[in-house]
């Protein structure tokens, strides 16, 4: 894996984006992170790249993992502008946007921008719109035990003691959270203007879902994919909200071959 980090100019102001990159050559994926930080995609993205000719992408939202979010960057619709401006920074081409909960509302909010640098786009367990009957959890007012527990499948294998973790740990912790509060907004993880833009929406798009998610239930996913014009809906049993985590074997060829059956042909990067 290799870091870098690339200076983005939106009409907003300027911004610098970390990214890491997994993988050498193949094709390209953009791998968006969720509300636990970049940390919760870089072994899948590894995983990725070294069982698939794929070369991945997987950028830090700025406010999370110590980088810096500029006062201007406080919703997910400029989150995706800034990654729209990251594609065309890197030149990548017939790229396959993944994102898993928070990461995956930014590739939506991608998604409906329209990019013609995207050739498909897949949304694993995604918050980013409201769904009468099926409400997002409230993450901010539980431990990360009870977390745990609606977010896994089987919990006991991603048990951890809070109490082991590094003054630096637990710093870089709160920024993460203090960060996601700022791209929640005020409507809770979600932004009652995405469905109308989702239904214009012409990328290939695949919803995957997690059936075991109690942050976000199936049926929630069910709704996302039919906000989106033909999008595909895939059901993944005994896994919960963070499929990449918990069931990657599983994950990974529901994402390629996906990408690999909507891909342009153009020249890969």
């Amino acid at each position: 894996m290799t870091r870098s980090t690339h200076t983005l100019t939106l009409d907003q102001g300027t911004l610098d984006v970390a990214v890491d990159v997994h993988g050498e050559q193949g094709r390209p994926f953009l791998l968006l992170h969720g509300g636990g930080g970049p940390q919760t995609v870089t072994p899948f993205a590894g995983l990725l790249a070294a069982q698939r000719p794929a070369r991945v992408f997987t950028p830090v939202h700025p406010g999370f993992d110590g980088t810096v979010r500029p006062e201007w960057l406080t919703d997910v619709t400029t989150l995706a502008q800034v990654y729209a401006h990251l594609l065309d920074a890197l030149g990548l081409e017939d790229v396959a946007v993944v994102g898993n909960s928070l990461g995956g509302w930014t590739a939506a909010e991608l998604a409906a921008l329209g990019s013609d640098r995207i050739s498909s786009v897949t949304l694993v367990n995604a918050v980013g719109i409201p769904v009468p009957g099926h409400p997002i959890a409230d993450t901010f007012s539980l431990t990360p035990i009870e977390l745990s527990r609606l977010s896994f499948h089987d919990p006991a294998k991603f048990r951890f003691d809070p109490g082991t973790l590094t003054d630096a740990q637990r710093a870089v912790m709160a920024a993460n959270r203090t960060a996601l509060r700022v791209y929640a907004g005020l409507h809770a993880m979600a932004d009652p203007t995405l469905s109308e833009r989702l239904a214009k929406v012409t990328h290939p798009v695949q919803v995957v879902w997690g059936a075991s998610d109690q942050v976000v239930d199936a049926d929630y996913g069910h709704a996302y994919a039919q906000a989106i014009p033909d999008a595909e809906f895939r059901l993944m049993e005994g896994t919960g909200h963070l499929p990449q985590s918990e069931t990657p074997e599983k994950l990974l060829p529901i994402l390629w071959d996906f990408a690999d059956a909507h891909a342009t042909g153009r020249p890969r990067h």
